[in-house]
């Protein structure tokens, strides 16, 4: 079986599906499934593709937002207005850029990312720019995933190791 992104889905820590022992299995990352892994299934060019892609949307949406700066100039708005709309955005778009970047490396708050998100919506120019830079030097949120499932991982091991000896066979000392 394989998920949306034609990954395979195969238990956590094992290759092809040979380990079998229901162990943690890896999380899978938008645009890349579980292929950050191992560095498998055209992960290379999953992630130039992830860097293009974000860099091409990026750029499109700065050129949609002149033509709306260009519409506010038309409609004489006044400079006020016309600064606090570019201050707007630009403002919404850093801290859109650094909201991204830091999920990258930590889990965020549910409660403050829904309380965010009319200003990522606004700063969205941002978000793309913080993908597009993560996808240079790995899967966006790669280091945070390979992290967690690491740990669980060595939880696992350290769960399933086994006694060895019969506890019930201890000498006693008298």
């Amino acid at each position: 079986m394989s998920d949306e992104t034609g990954t395979p889905d195969t238990p956590a820590g094992s290759r092809d599906g040979a380990d079998q022992d229901g162990g943690p299995r890896p999380e899978p990352l938008r645009f890349f499934g579980t292929s950050w892994v191992n560095h498998d299934n055209g992960y290379p060019a999953r992630r130039v593709g992830a860097a293009a892609g974000s860099l091409a949307a990026a750029v499109a949406s700065c050129l949609i937002l002149r033509f709306a700066y260009q519409g506010i100039r038309i409609a004489d708005t006044g400079a006020f207005v016309t600064v606090l709309i570019v201050a707007m955005f630009a403002i919404c778009s850093a801290l859109a850029f650094r909201n991204t970047w830091e999920g990258f490396g930590k889990r965020h708050d549910p409660v403050r990312q829904a309380s965010l998100r009319g200003l990522l919506a606004i700063g969205f120019v941002g978000s793309l720019f913080a993908y597009f830079f993560r996808s240079l030097t790995e899967a966006p949120g790669e280091k945070l995933h390979r992290a967690e499932y690491e740990k669980a991982g060595e939880e696992y091991a350290r769960r399933t190791l086994r006694r060895t000896g019969n506890p019930a066979r201890k000498k006693r000392r008298r």
